[in-house]
């Protein structure tokens, strides 16, 4: 649950901006009557991403008859799901400086073109945190005993999200971006860690990787796979009582590089991102 709530909110919080900075633009702009079409691209993307998710639990639970056909669907997607999210971590630090001004260039374009291309602009802008949410919770799930719970974590990160877009939109209040993105980077990192720990895992349940059964610790004396901090270990970073050895060398080999170079210092930090951040151009007469 902490791992898919921890998804939903750094996700959701990318979305939210997206979108707050859309609304600001139009409004400084005086075209508070393109934002109907902002809203139905928000709207359509949100109803694409839900029908992905769908479509991805359907494929495995219903579409897949076969048990090694399902384990292998289920580790490529996972291996997906770790590519998203280390563009999506990288990409975010990069483009943070940029992301106010390309978005209101690219709206400023849309409005100039008709009222369908500002509802096509706000879609695409949002569609992509949408889909990579669907897919990244698909992945970190995967094997979870009731997918209820974590889809619940899930839904009250994106609407604590909300919220914190909303406090920064029409409020004084302003949230340390850089700050907020390097932690939940970092921690991402380490769920992504996971899930590829779990995709290597499904690659030999399908038979594709050998290994399976040579295992690198067995730590379940140790770690009791009943206790509540095995399960948050386990949900949280996929951090098992027992692990193969391809999969713990994964983990290893994916996680500690990412992350050092994630969290390397020196770096310049990326400003906060706000709403409202620069002037939108004279309204059009």
């Amino acid at each position: 649950m902490l791992a898919t709530y921890l998804i939903g909110l750094r996700e959701g919080l990318e979305a939210t901006l997206v979108v707050s900075i859309l609304i600001a633009f139009l409004v400084k702009a005086d075209r508070r009557d393109r934002l109907v079409q902002v809203w139905s691209g928000v709207g359509l993307a949100v109803a694409l991403s839900v029908f992905f998710g769908w479509l991805l639990s359907y494929t495995s639970t219903t579409l897949l008859q076969k048990y090694e056909h399902r384990e292998l669907f289920e580790a490529v997607t996972s291996i997906l799901a770790v590519a998203f999210v280390t563009w999506m971590i990288f990409w975010m630090r990069r483009a943070a400086r940029s992301i106010a001004g390309e978005l209101r260039g690219k709206l400023q374009d849309a409005l100039e073109v008709g009222s369908i291309a500002v509802a096509v602009m706000a879609f695409l802008a949002v569609v992509r945190e949408g889909l990579e949410t669907s897919l990244i919770f698909y992945s970190a799930v995967q094997g979870a005993a009731d997918n209820s719970r974590p889809l619940y974590a899930l839904l009250i990160g994106i609407a604590s999200a909300v919220v914190i877009g909303y406090l920064m939109y029409a409020t004084a209040v302003r949230i340390n971006l850089s700050v907020f993105f390097t932690w939940t980077g970092a921690l991402l990192i380490l769920v992504a860690a996971g899930i590829l720990k779990y995709g290597v895992h499904d690659f030999q349940e399908a038979g594709v990787l050998p290994g399976l059964n040579n295992l690198a610790y067995d730590i379940s004396g140790v770690l009791d796979p009943s206790a509540w901090y095995t399960a948050l270990l386990t949900g949280m970073f996929n951090i098992t009582p027992t692990a193969s050895v391809l999969e713990t060398v994964a983990w290893a080999a994916y996680g500690i590089p990412v992350l050092v170079l994630f969290l390397w210092p020196g770096r310049k930090k990326a400003p906060v991102v706000t709403p409202d951040s620069t002037p939108a151009p004279a309204p059009q007469q």
